[in-house]
């Protein structure tokens, strides 16, 4: 059986990529405890071998465990609203070495989480290695939440709310990264919300004012996700960007991944999903992703891990039915244990 897929795989060699997985147990970031385990039921669910059935060569780099708290030059009135900030400072600092290293090769690397807050080191590895090729990053941000608060606007307090904002370079959450690693934040017309359906106040005038491209679920509603990707496909290839794909697993309604500690109803249904993954499949513009939020111990019998490795496939080349134009591996064919 494995062999008739790899074959299969193998008549499209140009699809086949190198694929660097790490997992990374981080969880601080956000309020509820659980996330650390996100990495580990990934790989019990065979993500690994299903990327490999589909024909790509995936090299599992274990998990980050543990980092060390740094010295963060932020002014205190600031730092205060921060929890965890040393630690997730240092954590950030090791996450951003490990995806720029991954970054300088010319394979796609998936980092797993984790909460949200890995992202303010995969962003900033990605963006610094894309820089050196002289190009821009853009980051397609799957959440239920904006997560661009700053320590002037945070209810909370977690750092996991405030990820996208380090991203865009705010200048509060700046001395995070340290100056020994440089990082070109990523401009606001190449960042896109995607799904979301719970915003703080302040992240929301933050999103007007610098003019954030956030599709709500209203709009996916009345427009449906296949005209939206679309519109933001076109956008990319204008751009000649590096696409991450950030994917938070409360982009999807808890009925359908119940296994997060941030959930909010109304969110994407699993076809729905599976487009958006197969679209950027299409695309073939996605050049790295964050799989985020994750937490089994909120889980449903591994459930959510279960359709998480299954969304990540598609972003992979995984369809239900053969395509015309498109070499890729129907779902059928692949064994789930």
């Amino acid at each position: 059986m494995f062999e008739r897929l790899r074959s299969t795989a193998a008549l499209a060699e140009l699809s086949q990529r190198d694929i660097p997985m790490l997992g990374i147990g981080l969880e601080i970031g956000a309020a509820a405890r659980g996330t650390l385990m996100g990495p580990d039921a990934l790989r019990t669910t065979g993500l690994p071998r299903m990327l490999a059935t589909l024909g790509h060569r995936v090299a599992d780099r274990g998990t980050l465990r543990e980092a060390e708290a740094v010295a963060v030059g932020m002014e205190p009135r600031w730092a205060e609203f921060c929890k965890h900030l040393p630690e997730i400072a240092g954590w950030t600092r090791r996450i951003h070495d490990h995806a720029y290293a991954m970054s300088r090769d010319t394979g796609v690397p998936i980092f797993v989480g984790g909460d949200h807050s890995i992202s303010m080191g995969t962003v900033s590895g990605v963006a610094r290695a894309a820089a050196e090729r002289g190009r821009e990053v853009a980051v397609l941000w799957l959440d239920a939440h904006a997560d661009y608060n700053t320590p002037e606007t945070t209810p909370s307090g977690n750092l996991h709310g405030m990820a996208l904002s380090f991203c865009a370079g705010d200048p509060i959450l700046a001395p995070i990264l340290d100056a020994e690693r440089p990082f070109r934040p990523v401009a606001p017309e190449n960042i896109h919300l995607f799904g979301a359906r719970s915003i703080d106040p302040g992240e929301r005038a933050r999103i007007r004012t610098h003019g954030i491209d956030c599709v709500d679920m209203r709009r996916i509603d009345e427009h449906g996700v296949a005209v939206l990707i679309a519109e933001r496909i076109a956008h990319w290839r204008s751009r000649d960007v590096h696409l991450h794909v950030s994917f938070d697993i409360d982009f999807l309604d808890p009925g359908v991944a119940p296994g997060t500690g941030t959930v909010v109803p109304g969110g994407a249904t699993y076809r729905e999903a599976h487009l958006v993954m197969e679209m950027l499949c299409d695309s073939g513009l996605v050049g790295s992703l964050d799989v985020v939020e994750l937490n089994p111990y909120l889980d449903d019998r591994g459930r959510s891990a279960v359709v998480t490795a299954e969304l990540v496939a598609s972003l992979f080349g995984l369809t239900i039915l053969d395509r015309v134009g498109h070499e890729r591996v129907p779902a059928t064919s692949i064994p789930r244990r």
